[in-house]
């Protein structure tokens, strides 16, 4: 959720990029685009410390209980027919009611990037309805308010937005997570860690628009527990990479990428 100039684009990248004759591509947008995506950055930052230093001695809590999680060593896990049916249900938007296993582990950790990278987030009361949704009560509790304070008017002004986290008019916020692929790091019957590397996609497509839609690559480590019937997640962290060599694409008009904003919708993954 905060592509820049964290993608780990060189000069050398950036010249090999071919801009379309567009109002949107052709505007002034540096200085704006790298101090937004710092802040993006920044507020990333303090949410993972927060959910650090709120989660780092729950290993040691009684709540804990259950079966040790076994590290395990991280290996390719294709995606296959597990013989489970996919989840059948949703709540607030978002796939719930995820195998109690591995694999659902897995498919839980994609489907909470993809709705944790969304628009919605920007949005105070579609933000709230996620945490409660995807987190455990611990962990939604000493999240919300950090999370409020960090989408300050202020910040969401910096990103285009309005207060409630609303783009111009004509114009499309996009912020969106794509996963990659998945990996378990460490799994047992009530707890398990998850990495979903991705690609993410933020900014705003309009003809006046002085941050467009830029892409970044990170990994997303997701420390669940089983919870309610579902994983629940009760720690994240992130980090940069791997990210490819970009490649020689010509950059889309905002038109262009407004058009598949719309036209396009977001996946359900499972496993």
């Amino acid at each position: 959720m905060s592509p820049g100039d964290e993608h780990g684009y060189t000069d050398t990248a950036r010249t090999r990029l071919r801009l379309p004759e567009d109002p949107y591509a052709g505007s002034p947008r540096r200085g704006t685009r790298n101090s937004s995506r710092g802040l993006v950055t920044v507020v990333g930052v303090v949410v993972l410390l927060i959910a650090a230093i709120a989660f780092a001695n729950r290993g040691d809590s009684p709540k804990d209980g259950g079966a040790k999680a076994r590290t395990v060593e991280p290996q390719a896990a294709p995606t296959a027919p597990s013989g489970t049916k996919p989840v059948g249900t949703k709540t607030t938007g978002v796939p719930t009611g995820f195998a109690h296993t591995a694999q659902g582990a897995q498919s839980a950790a994609s489907n909470y990037a993809v709705a944790l990278g969304s628009t919605s987030m920007f949005r105070r009361d579609s933000r709230h309805a996620l945490l409660q949704v995807l987190y455990t009560p611990d962990a939604a509790a000493t999240l919300q308010g950090s999370l409020d304070k960090a989408f300050s008017a202020e910040f969401l002004a910096r990103m285009g937005l309005d207060a409630e986290g609303n783009p111009p008019k004509n114009s499309t916020f996009v912020s969106r997570v794509v996963p990659i692929g998945t990996s378990v790091h460490a799994y047992a019957d009530d707890k398990a860690e998850v990495a979903v590397w991705y690609t993410g996609l933020i900014g705003m497509a309009g003809s006046n628009s002085t941050d467009p839609v830029t892409s970044s690559w990170k990994t997303w480590t997701f420390d669940l527990r089983w919870s309610g019937g579902d994983w629940k997640i009760a720690a994240d962290s992130q980090k940069n990479g791997p990210a490819p060599v970009p490649g020689d694409d010509k950059a889309a008009t905002s038109d262009e990428i407004s058009k598949a904003t719309e036209e396009y919708g977001g996946f359900t993954y499972a496993r």
